[in-house]
């Protein structure tokens, strides 16, 4: 991805500011969104759009104790963090030098109603490229995390890091994944209804973090992804790249942060992911054609 960028640029980051962006996280963790977890009453859930998209004083607060954090190491980089995003701000990401994108709590809707399958994610973008990703599972204390000149890795409490692999691939029969049915176009969903018995399995977790995370580790073999948000793909996109797999538009076109329609598919090849990509190739037909 770095060698389509518009000038010459170091390694994302030093070991040193990593370590930093860790600590930011896992302190974050632990101060605003674990000591909220199963404590939350029905008048700490607020709806955003409908009451399947609800934010907490979790989501609120981590984020700004991330972004207090970000600046005071990268003061002039543009932060894009999902709970006080601007579509402006997603657009700057194409022309900004140094770009975070953070969902303080990711699975938001899991993490409100008691479900430990909620995540944090950040990456750090350069010109809406993803130089930087980092998924992070409060409850295992658990980090997914690669940039663009090392192979993803996930560290453990009590274990060494280690480097992390997808999937072998294999036909569309071997094959399972993530497909989130609901953020589909009403007129898309009978034809993913009838394709999902193509598949060894599809999930849905309602968590982008954990749906990467299953991905880059090999659990399952790919995630299509609707409604493109940059703080829930951008990182799991690098993480899944650099565990080896094939990441790229349905419509075969490079991801960018930026990106605000299409679908990104992650799969551990090209092979496999040409195969997924003509399953599902109906996405990209224009309904009001036919």
């Amino acid at each position: 991805m770095s060698d389509s960028l518009p000038m010459t640029i170091p390694a994302p980051l030093t070991q040193a500011q990593r370590t930093q962006i860790i600590n930011l996280v896992r302190r974050t963790a632990r101060a605003e969104i674990l000591p909220r977890f199963r404590t939350l009453g029905t008048s700490d859930i607020d709806q955003k759009s409908g009451p399947m998209d609800v934010v907490t004083a979790a989501d609120r607060e981590a984020e700004k104790m991330i972004v207090r954090g970000l600046l005071a190491m990268f003061p002039n980089a543009l932060m894009v963090g999902e709970e006080t995003m601007t579509e402006e701000k997603i657009a700057a990401l194409a022309d900004a030098e140094m770009g975070f994108t953070i969902d303080p709590v990711d699975g938001t809707w899991n993490f409100a109603h008691g479900l430990a399958t909620f995540g944090v994610i950040l990456s750090m973008t350069r010109f809406g490229v993803p130089v930087f990703g980092l998924i992070y599972d409060p409850v295992t204390d658990e980090l997914l995390i690669a940039d663009e000149t090392s192979h993803a890795h996930v560290i453990a409490p009590r274990r060494p890091a280690r480097s992390v692999s997808v999937s072998k691939g294999g036909p569309i029969e071997e094959l399972s994944g993530f497909a989130s049915f609901y953020n589909l176009p009403e007129p898309k969903r009978p034809q993913m209804t009838n394709l999902m018995t193509r598949f060894q399995r599809l999930y849905m977790l309602r968590c982008a973090a954990h749906e990467f995370r299953m991905v880059a580790l090999g659990h399952v073999d790919f995630v299509l992804c609707s409604n493109l948000t940059p703080w829930d793909h951008a990182a799991g996109a690098l993480i899944v790249r650099r565990a080896g797999g094939h990441v790229a538009c349905l419509d075969g076109s490079d991801y960018r942060a930026q990106m605000r329609s299409g679908y990104l598919l992650c799969a551990p090849d090209a092979a496999t992911w040409g195969r997924i990509r003509d399953a599902m190739s109906f996405l990209l037909e224009d309904d009001t054609k036919k």
